[in-house]
């Protein structure tokens, strides 16, 4: 005689994760490109959601132009950061600019370039550590944050 047993095998849903990507543009003077978001009005890196066909060296490349009218060569992965409230991890690349306009868009009010001083003083520290860990050649770096602040553990 033969015996089944089952086991009860509870699907657990997996965890939703986006994957975006973010340019840090620093022109040869030393500043940094960023955005004034349409939607809640921050200043932050260019940068969105990485679509599914596209490398991320070409999500960014996209996502900038989108943003700013900048284009870009994309030099390297400077860190990944993850917002655990929203479930986003973020790759972030130095980039240099190779031309066009500055102009904003339906996703940017302003576009700038700013110095290191003004993107701490603008940014949330979440956001703001992405361009200046992009400058410290020490990448690439890991962090994670709740949307505002750092938290713990951070490389």
């Amino acid at each position: 005689m033969l015996l089944y047993m089952s086991q009860s095998q509870e699907v657990t849903p997996s965890p939703l994760h986006s994957v975006s990507v973010a340019g840090v543009v620093v022109r040869e003077d030393g500043r940094l490109l960023a955005i004034r978001r349409a939607d809640n009005g921050t200043w932050e890196l260019p940068g969105g959601i990485l679509e599914l066909e596209e490398t991320p060296e070409a999500g960014v490349a996209r996502e900038v132009l989108e943003e700013t009218g900048i284009h870009v060569e994309v030099d390297e992965l400077t860190g990944v950061y993850k917002n655990m409230t929203r479930g986003v991890v973020a790759l972030v690349f130095r980039c240099k600019p190779s031309g066009g306009t500055e102009r904003t868009s339906s996703e940017s009010l302003a576009v700038s370039w700013l110095t290191p001083d003004e993107v701490s003083e603008r940014m949330s520290e979440a956001f703001a550590v992405r361009l200046l860990d992009a400058l410290d050649g020490n990448g690439p770096h890991v962090r994670s944050h709740d949307g505002q602040r750092l938290l713990g553990g951070n490389t």
